[in-house]
Formats: C-alpha cells, sequence, structure tokens
C-alpha cells in the first residue's frame, strides 16, 4: 500500500509490451482510501510513462526518439529542453525552479561534478558537443 500507482505502471509496461491496447490508472491512494486529485495526477503520469515504456519496447516507430531527445538535452545540458520534453512539464520546471543552484553549470544534484560537464571541459567542448551519444 502507498506505492500501487508504481506497481501497476511496472504492470502495465509488461502488459502493454505484450500486447495490451488500454492501461488504467492506479493511484497510491488504491485501496487506503479516497484519491486526492493529486494522487490522481500522479497515478496519470505513472500510466503514461508505462504505455512510453511499452511502446518502446514492442519497437513502435518514432516511440523511441522522445527517449533520444531527452538524452540529447541532459547531455548538452538544456534545461529548457529537458522540462518542456518532460512527461509532466510543470513538475519538471517547479522542481527545477525551486532546486536548481544559480550560477552552476550541471544540475544541482551532481554540482561541479557533472559528468557532461567535466568532460566536456577536458575535452575542451561545449556540453552537446561530445560524439557518440
Amino acid at each position: 500500500p502507498g506505492y500501487d500507482h508504481i506497481t501497476a505502471a511496472i504492470g502495465g509496461a509488461v502488459a502493454g509490451a505484450a500486447g495490451a491496447d488500454f492501461l488504467c490508472y492506479v493511484t497510491s491512494a488504491e485501496h487506503l482510501g479516497l484519491p486526492r486529485v493529486s494522487d490522481v495526477r500522479e497515478g496519470v503520469m505513472a500510466s503514461r510513462i508505462a504505455a512510453h515504456a511499452a511502446d518502446v519496447a514492442k519497437g513502435i516507430s518514432g516511440a523511441a526518439d522522445w527517449d533520444r531527445q531527452m538524452a540529447q538535452a541532459r547531455k548538452s545540458l538544456d534545461w529548457k529542453a529537458q522540462i518542456n520534453l518532460a512527461v509532466d512539464p510543470e513538475r519538471a520546471r517547479a522542481i527545477y525552479r525551486e532546486r536548481q543552484s544559480e550560477g552552476v553549470e550541471g544540475c544541482s544534484m551532481c554540482g561541479e561534478l557533472c559528468a557532461m560537464k567535466i568532460v566536456s571541459d577536458h575535452l575542451g567542448v561545449k556540453a552537446g558537443e561530445i560524439s557518440g551519444c
């Protein structure tokens, strides 16, 4: 209890990959009480992620493009693109505004130890210009 939206998303991804055409969202409040609006939103987002994972697993044309675009945005330290590509841009934007350190080129999690920044500095190129990713 309390994480049923996660277990349902895992099951949904497996079911979707096996051919299920419809996924239902489940909230973290499942079997515990009536869900709040925020619980429903969180459950829907988990279900959307599960559906995307199933599409990628099935090799649906274009499904992995979103992931490639996100990987490129992360590699480039392009916060605007990362937020716009997020499954929930509103939430991503709120977290970024709340927690990102001013003037830090990498993320507030890694700070000066950001792998993309370290490698790009070492190679003398801008983040995102590193080939092979």
